[in-house]
């Protein structure tokens, strides 16, 4: 699976590390992103407070992964949706998340905008991978 979003500094990044965190060996998932950046610190910050492991985070180009196959390739933001390659194999979804990283205010408020979008995402995935798994059959996965 590979999750694609613009900058692969917040969204995508924290698809990626959720669903490692919830499925663990039961999805073998990659993100990128089309202008990659950095990963964003108060990226790494909200999954660190949920105990996820953040140091081999890095951004990456979706160039990185061309030629590749994947059974389903996940856009998260609407700019992308518009750029991302087409991969052979996949089924194209697309979840439409808001850019926390752009949010203004204060440092709490920018956090509050990385939690809900964090959460937001954790909460798509949760009922997607249970309804993919089951559906192909590979019997129950405890999610956390």
């Amino acid at each position: 699976m590979l999750i694609v979003c613009t900058h692969n500094a917040a969204r995508s990044q924290m698809a990626e590390a959720l669903l490692r965190w919830m499925a663990g060996e039961a999805v073998e998932v990659y993100s990128a992103g089309t202008e990659p950046t950095a990963v964003h610190p108060l990226t790494i910050r909200v999954l660190e407070e949920l105990g996820i492991q953040t140091s081999g985070l890095r951004a990456k180009s979706v160039e990185e992964f061309l030629g590749q196959t994947f059974d389903y390739v996940i856009t998260v933001c609407d700019q992308t949706r518009e750029r991302c390659p087409v991969f052979p194999g996949g089924e194209q979804i697309h979840w439409s998340f808001p850019d926390p990283s752009t949010v203004e205010g204060s440092e709490a408020e920018r956090l509050e905008a990385f939690r809900n979008v964090r959460d937001a995402i954790a909460q798509r995935l949760r009922l997607w991978v249970s309804v993919i798994l089951r559906d192909q059959q590979r019997g129950p996965v405890t999610l956390r």
